[in-house]
């Protein structure tokens, strides 16, 4: 490595770093922020907030490095270019594109390094990180009793305290008990107490002074109906424990976000893409059956066959869900032989007995011969039983032939001949009466119609069923898409950042901080944007998950062009001399 190379990348680390912690501590209080009510005053430990906020320092990094490669390579070549080194630079033959060789270099290994990151460190954190979050959103509030405020997080109960004395002295202490469902019937009155946990915090004890207890039966309904039961108690001393649960971090198991795409590669996006389709396609498949079903008469003599594509891929479901059942199967019988096997090795006993021995399987197996006779006499009946039946039946068939002529049996079971001659007047208007008289048009009308809405309510679920299963598809294919244009937008915003400085000539965090926020703003719409419209199927997610890329990369070549003429783009003496320029044209053609 060169001199020149080292003083490159040694300028360009040290702002890297800076903006690269700068910039995720922005994301990170911008994340927080969202879940600021959701997360806060729980009572919890520094170290949870502390797992949570390193959590969120991970997963946000995606978004913070493509900003910071901007600011540090706009500030580095802003610093070079005010200074006067670039000039120096180029002065001894060293050409611009030369001197974006280091820093180019290096952030092709930091876009390798993020796509690594965003397909297998990422995922791991977000998972860690929904089931954090999702604790601790599920936890209660600590407990904060104020005064003259009625508390009601404690379940079951309702709790107005008129003093607070410390933090666990109470005076002037109502208590509702709702663990009935009964409404207030059960109202507790307490001149004062003391609030105490114990066993880990797992229990508060409350212990009430000098109070009444009123408790009320529920009325039943009715109009001769007795007068309800009442009880009033005085107590000098009342104990009250409750359960703490509620008010504990309960970790829940990491399996419950298993479907989420956020926490998967991109191999297990790809098995998620296949498995939606799977279903995708079986809901297609399901339409043309149930079409077959209902309209019977139109498929007598033709049939409602899906399409090629559908056929095929519903084929190939059927002989992978096939296959997994006999493996499946398979698996549980060889499970299943070997404890019998086992079973059957540890509790065998062989008895010794004058019956006959037949060797089955090189075992000696006591079959008796009472058992065998059994058998023998069982198969007997049987077989006499079917010989008597098959005989009943041939006396029935020769009594049949005596009784009637052989051409009548014949025609008897050939069955009527086609009539080819046509209807009658007579015959017509009875089949007419009976048609309209009776009710079938207007019966096979009403039952063409229920059928027809029934499959037209049948074809609206299941396009509504298609239509979440499709777009779940589509978001699927933006996460895969986006573990790539996440880490190729580091390399974009180098292309920006690094002619750009070259331009301005100017260094600190002034107008390379105001620049680069520019144009992250603009990065940061164009990719919500287009994950928008492959969200909403506007357009293809690849179209969508590459559009701001794809937007910002002409920007990076036009000023990586400008650099390298030394073009003055944000001095306003270029464009005066430029619209000088353009009117000397035009008064020349005049």
């Amino acid at each position: 490595m060169k001199k020149l190379d080292k003083l490159i990348i040694g300028s360009f680390i040290g702002p890297f770093l800076l903006t690269f912690v700068v910039v995720d501590f922005i994301l990170l209080i911008v994340n927080m922020l969202k879940y600021f009510d959701e997360i806060f005053g729980k009572g919890l430990s520094f170290w949870i907030y502390a797992e949570l906020i390193g959590y969120f320092v991970v997963s946000i990094s995606p978004m913070a490095l493509p900003l910071a490669v901007l600011l540090s390579s706009l500030m580095t070549f802003g610093n070079l270019g005010e200074h006067f080194e670039l000039t120096a630079i180029k002065s001894s033959g060293i050409s611009l594109l030369r001197a974006l060789r280091p820093i180019a270099v290096f952030t092709v290994f930091l876009v390798i390094l993020a796509f690594l990151s965003n397909n297998f460190l990422v995922p791991k954190v977000n998972l860690k990180t929904f089931s954090l979050l999702y604790d601790i959103r599920m936890k209660s509030p600590a407990l904060d009793i104020r005064e003259g405020i009625f508390y009601a997080g404690i379940p079951g109960y309702s709790i107005k305290v008129n003093q607070k004395i410390g933090d666990n002295d109470l005076r002037d202490i109502i208590i509702y008990n709702h663990n009935d469902a009964l409404g207030n019937l059960d109202v507790t009155i307490a001149d004062s107490g003391r609030m105490e946990k114990f066993f880990n915090e797992n229990y508060m004890r409350l212990t009430l002074y000098n109070g009444i207890n009123y408790r009320e039966a529920r009325a039943t309904r009715g109009i001769s109906e007795k007068p309800v039961e009442f009880r009033r108690s005085t107590f000098d001393e009342n104990v009250i424990i409750f359960d703490m649960d509620e008010f504990q971090l309960s970790r829940t198991p990491e399996d419950l976000w298993s479907t989420n795409r956020a926490i998967k590669n991109i191999s297990q996006i790809k098995a998620g893409l296949d498995s939606i389709y799977t279903l995708v396609n079986d809901q297609r498949f399901q339409n043309y059956q149930t079409a077959s079903g209902i309209y019977p008469f139109f498929t007598r003599e033709r049939t409602l066959e899906p399409l090629p594509a559908i056929a095929k891929r519903k084929a190939q479901d059927d002989t992978l869900r096939a296959e997994k059942a006999r493996k499946l199967r398979a698996e549980q019988d060889s499970i299943l032989e070997a404890k019998n096997l086992l079973k059957r090795d540890s509790t065998e006993k062989v008895v010794e007995a004058p019956e006959n021995k037949i060797k089955v399987g090189g075992r000696d197996s006591i079959l008796s011969v009472k058992s065998v006779k059994s058998v023998s006499k069982s198969d007997s009946i049987f077989s006499a039983k079917k010989a008597n039946r098959i005989k009943n039946q041939e006396v029935l068939d020769e009594e049949e032939l005596v009784e009637n002529p052989q051409e009548d049996i014949v025609e008897e079971k050939k069955g009527k001949v086609d009539r080819t001659e046509l209807l009658s007047e007579e015959e017509k208007s009875k089949i007419d009466s009976i048609v309209f008289k009776r009710g079938y048009r207007s019966n096979s009308l009403t039952m063409a119609l229920n059928n027809a809405r029934n499959l037209k309510n049948n074809f609206n679920v299941k396009r509504s069923q298609i239509e979440n299963y499709e777009r779940e598809y589509r978001r699927f294919q933006i996460a895969w898409h986006q573990k790539y244009t996440q880490a190729f937008a580091c390399f974009v915003m180098f292309l920006i950042g690094a002619p750009l400085g070259a331009i301005i000539k100017k260094g600190g965090l002034g107008m390379p901080v105001l620049v680069s926020i520019i144009f992250f703003i603009v990065y940061y719409m164009l990719t919500i944007t287009g994950e928008k419209w492959a969200k909403e199927g506007v357009t293809d997610p690849i179209i969508g998950t590459w559009f701001s890329c794809v937007m910002l990369l002409p920007f990076g070549l036009f000023f990586l062009k400008q650099a390298r003429k030394d073009a003055r783009l944000f001095e306003p003496d270029f464009y005066i001399q430029w619209w000088k320029g353009v009117k000397a044209k035009w008064i020349s053609k005049d």
